[in-house]
């Protein structure tokens, strides 16, 4: 019989090399932008000589405010992320353990889902209107609640898959030694899920970092994020090419950094629960 595991096993090389290549390209071709001038990009030019003038422009022009955006996309981040995994950290084990109404709980998570597949685009009319109403409109708090309630769904369902991963018996023996629900909450069960919280963390922090049509709406120009701040280099008359791609750059650098610390826990998230 013919061996075909051979021929197999470098097709499989090949399409896995093919959707990498897919996947790097665009962030390689932005990169090289980057480093050009105004007339190479436009020349279309793949022989140039490198330039870190867009970079400079980006970080130290004084008609760039940049720097501030990185700051307000931070804030907005760390923000926002922050009360995703206390409001989910809390919703979430409330659902796993107190079951006296299924049927409440049911329909709670059957609202997350339903509301994870409204696009978020619809919904910024309202949020500025509500938020000009109370006199927030046109700051970070505003874009932070926004960004916890588009993040609340996935976070109670990660962290959901994690608690109920921990053994009933652990908590049980707790109870019997005289500890309260609050006690085996902050005690037990929040130590064994931590790798839960990182990865609902990290991507909650990406997510809120890249997000862009409610920072659009909701952000004037002293508070606007970096996908805001970067749009804006597309002006009426002009649209500033290498600007534009050394601070997609420097954008990618946070949330590279935060997938870099968390993959291993984010895979072990999305598939939790996958495999019994």
């Amino acid at each position: 019989m013919l061996d075909l595991r051979g021929p197999s096993r470098v097709a499989g090389h090949l399409l896995l090399a093919l959707g990498v290549f897919i996947i790097l390209a665009p962030f390689l071709w932005v990169f090289l932008q980057s480093l050009k001038f105004e007339i190479d990009i436009l020349q279309g030019s793949w022989i140039f000589k490198p330039t870190a003038f867009n970079y400079a422009d980006v970080l130290y022009s004084r008609r760039s405010d940049f720097p501030d955006n990185v700051w307000n996309s931070l804030v907005v981040a760390s923000g926002s992320t922050a009360g995703v995994l206390v409001i989910g950290t809390l919703a979430a084990y409330s659902l796993v353990h107190f079951k006296a109404r299924v049927a409440i709980s049911r329909l709670f998570l059957g609202w997350t889902l339903i509301f994870n597949m409204i696009p978020p685009l619809t919904l910024v009319g309202p949020w500025y209107l509500i938020f000009r109403g109370v006199g927030l409109s046109g700051t970070l708090t505003a874009v932070v609640l926004t960004h916890i309630a588009l993040n609340l769904p996935m976070t109670i369902w990660m962290m959901m898959a994690y608690f109920k991963e921990i053994p009933t018996e652990i908590e049980e023996a707790a109870m019997v030694d005289g500890c309260r629900r609050p006690s085996i909450f902050l005690r037990i069960a929040l130590p064994l899920a931590v790798p839960g919280l990182i990865a609902a963390g990290v991507l909650a922090f990406v997510f809120s970092w890249n997000e862009f049509s409610v920072a659009l709406t909701l952000t004037s120009r002293h508070t606007a994020t970096v996908p805001v701040a970067i749009s804006r280099f597309a002006q009426q008359y002009e649209v500033q090419y290498g600007q534009m791609a050394a601070a997609s750059v420097l954008s990618t650098i946070p949330a590279l950094i935060m997938m870099f610390i968390g993959q291993r826990y984010i895979v072990r998230g999305l598939t939790m629960g996958a495999v019994k």
